[in-house]
């Protein structure tokens, strides 16, 4: 059975072409056999339950360790009605999960649970557990969001919490590795009724959990050289795994998927058994075009988070820079969430995560009825051989602009002004080319939009006008970053917020490039 990029569920080694994981893995190991509480707390589909099932297995197979590993989904919802029930289930999963090493352990768990009342009675079972297993027993529990926000559960943290506290006194799991997308250290509860103001956290005894779960290069070309040797694939692995890894920043489920289009969608159709970098941009671009369940939840995230869609617009629009200050609420969301990372300073995780939000944010503008009239711009903007004449397109942009401000309300259109312009692009692009927006850290909040379209490259920056000075400052960064690039030729936007409007073009040679600007 060939092996395929697995983007679902648990990636299996027999099965699927994987990352080489192993220093992260280690490094967890390292925890677990330390005897560390923790969580490993990451956005979705970045890997945890992979990682739980591997630690399962090897930590099995050593002959030292008792492995329990449990998710809560999928067993309903009845399990955090009563006390009692949710002792019952708990051990019976336990019991499930013994089976597979000790028929004699399991079928004492399963009388147990029969008799299971009381979070006390679990407590005093855990203990003998351990006792009768001989072994270093460890709890691996997956999807805690399933259960976070349940009293129940909190309380059976509460219950571990006092059992590792007491652990020189009484036997209690030697480690206890949860997982999923918040940080449950941070939930509150009432651990003793009886003390009506006391309040405490349930799993502040956790260590911090530092690896870094993103897929590096180095990581990500095992995995192609494998793939390559299955499939007599010709590619450079160093190029496409840094490529993969420039679109994703390591994102493990992003990564995946654009392995898998490549091989299920675009190399039946090459002809040929080769991988260009190139190939990686094409796939890249129809993968922002694309929904599925990873972008459901991104924008669901979004549009359930006012704050964080304004912040995240602030960014990915505006180009704003911001701190990344980690005890900001909304930041720290983001963070959770796999929106935002520290890049000296706060910025959008990965390319493919802001390609697809700016899309998202063009498409609520032009179904929102404020702006219908782009669409009647998708015109003829062709040079020779399937060129853009971006001249033309930018005159027309500025044209649009001056139209509207005479009836839009001209705080509309300066706020709205970037999204104005992906807006108008978008149709002109229309099945035949995309562009990636590229924030640079200047005192003019530049928004490089590199263009391809077919064979041919462009760079339209946007900027917000901030003076003279300022102005040739950035003219000496585009062209800067025009010939780390390879181009000769340059756009510039410039949204002057000034009283009077000057809706002037201009076109300046600088450092052997030509730079072409019009002023909106």
């Amino acid at each position: 059975m060939a092996k395929t990029f697995n983007i679902t569920g648990v990636c299996v080694p027999t099965l699927h072409y994987m990352a080489d994981v192993s220093r992260k893995f280690d490094r967890i190991m390292s925890m677990v056999e330390a005897g560390d509480y923790f969580i490993i707390n990451r956005p979705r589909q970045y890997g945890k339950t992979t990682m739980l099932f591997r630690l399962s297995d090897v930590l099995g197979k050593s002959g030292e360790y008792l492995v329990f590993n449990l998710s809560f989904e999928g067993i309903g919802d009845d399990i955090f009605k009563e006390e009692a029930v949710f002792a019952q289930v708990f051990v019976r999963q336990l019991a499930r999960y013994a089976q597979l090493s000790s028929k004699e352990l399991a079928d004492w768990l399963r009388q147990a649970a029969t008799e299971m009342r009381s979070f006390e009675g679990l407590s005093q079972l855990i203990s003998e557990l351990i006792e009768k297993s001989g072994k270093k027993v460890i709890l691996l529990v997956d999807e805690v969001d399933k259960s976070s926000n349940n009293q129940l559960f909190i309380s059976f943290l509460g219950l571990l919490r006092n059992k590792y506290l007491e652990r020189a006194l009484f036997p209690t799991f030697h480690a206890v590795v949860l997982a999923g997308v918040h940080d449950v250290k941070t939930l509150k509860l009432k651990i003793r009724p009886d003390s009506e103001q006391k309040y405490n956290s349930p799993w502040n005894i956790a260590a911090d959990f530092k690896v870094d779960m993103n897929l590096y290069p180095d990581e990500i070309k095992p995995m192609l050289d494998e793939y390559a040797a299955d499939r007599g694939v010709s590619m450079d692995i160093r190029a496409v795994a840094e490529r993969l890894f420039y679109y994703t920043s390591g994102y493990p489920f992003l990564v995946s998927k654009l392995c898998k289009m490549f091989d299920e969608e675009m190399l039946p159709d090459k002809g040929v058994r080769e991988w260009k970098v190139e190939d990686t941009d094409t796939v890249a671009s129809r993968l922002v075009t694309e929904t599925n369940v990873n972008f459901d939840t991104l924008i669901e995230n979004l549009e359930n988070n006012e704050g964080l869609y304004q912040l995240t617009y602030r960014i990915v629009i505006e180009a704003e820079q911001i701190p990344f200050v980690s005890s900001d609420p909304t930041i720290s969301l983001g963070a959770m969430y796999g929106i935002f990372k520290d890049e000296n300073g706060l910025a959008i995780h990965n390319k493919i995560y802001a390609e697809y939000i700016a899309a998202y944010m063009t498409s609520k503008l032009l179904t929102g009825g404020q702006s219908r009239d782009l669409l009647q711009y998708s015109g003829a903007y062709r040079g020779p051989e399937g060129s853009l004449d971006m001249e033309k397109l930018l005159s027309r942009f500025q044209g649009f602009m001056k139209e509207e401000y005479s009836k839009q309300d001209r705080g509309f259109l300066e706020r709205q002004g970037r999204l104005l312009f992906l807006a108008f692009l978008k149709p002109i692009l229309n099945g035949h080319g995309y562009s990636f927006k590229e924030p640079q850290i200047s005192e003019e909040r530049r928004l490089d939009v590199v263009i391809t379209f077919y064979q041919h490259r462009y760079v339209a920056e946007l900027k917000v006008w901030r003076g003279e000075a300022a102005h040739e400052r950035g003219l000496t960064q585009l062209t800067g970053y025009l010939d780390g690039l390879g181009l000769r030729e340059g756009f510039l936007v410039i949204f002057d917020h000034g009283a009077v409007k000057s809706w002037r073009q201009e076109e300046v040679k600088m450092d052997g490039k030509s730079i072409f600007m019009v002023w909106v």
